[in-house]
């Protein structure tokens, strides 16, 4: 944990999935029901989890290889539209988060390595679209999260300021790379760190601040009010 002092945020880009809503059991599902269609062993869930954080593209062609990877994202994308927005759960506390920062003035946006559009459809079904400047998924920018791309897209025309005091609120160690990538600070928000690969024991993967839930966080920010 740093030593840095938490300040209200200029800017606060969020990931999606398990950190605004929750979305396990159904990326889990598409998984394994490609999985089935490739004749592969399935995850449990405390694999998926653990295996689940970079984009399809990034990931997909190891899984599956150079040759059927293509294949296989269009088999997983044809399972996941047909159940993710039946199954879309906020996480406790993530509407109230996003009220009170915008009752601060802050920037939000989001940056996923969930499919662009998919994203999109989810913030749309839950018409929390007004709380972001830019929602930006898989391939929409040169590069995918972790790299810097997708939160400058996200970001926009935002002045340097913003950029001085950006939060990155996501639950996986890719948020915390992106985070450290464009000099956000990373705040981490559950129970545990995601998406471990074989990064874990980088000292500089630690986040900056973790909040086991939404709700703890509200509380902090809910306070900043008494100050600005």
């Amino acid at each position: 944990m740093s030593e840095k002092m938490l300040l209200p945020p200029k800017a606060v880009i969020f990931d999606w999935d398990n950190t605004l809503v929750d979305s396990w059991e159904t990326i889990q599902a598409a998984l394994n029901l490609t999985f089935d269609d490739f004749g592969k062993d399935r995850w449990d869930l405390a694999e998926t989890k653990t295996r689940v954080a970079r984009s399809l593209r990034d990931s997909f062609p190891t899984l599956f290889g150079d040759d059927r990877w293509e294949e296989a994202k269009d088999r997983f994308y044809a399972h996941f539209k047909a159940i993710h927005l039946e199954t879309l759960t906020p996480l406790a506390g993530a509407h109230d988060l996003l009220g009170a920062l915008r009752d601060t003035g802050a920037y939000m946006g989001v940056v996923s390595n969930k499919n662009g559009d998919f994203l999109r459809s989810e913030v749309d079904y839950l018409g929390w679209g007004h709380f972001f400047g830019g929602v930006v998924g898989a391939t929409d920018a040169k590069k995918d999260k972790p790299a810097a791309d997708p939160v400058h897209l996200a970001m926009g025309d935002s002045a340097a300021a913003q950029y001085e005091n950006l939060w990155f609120v996501g639950d996986s160690v890719v948020d915390i790379q992106c985070a450290r990538n464009v000099g956000a600070t990373a705040i981490l928000i559950g129970d545990e760190v995601t998406g471990h690969g074989d990064t874990t024991n980088s000292a500089n993967l630690g986040p900056d601040w973790h909040f086991p839930d939404c709700e703890a966080l509200v509380r902090l920010v809910k306070s900043f009010a008494k100050v600005l």
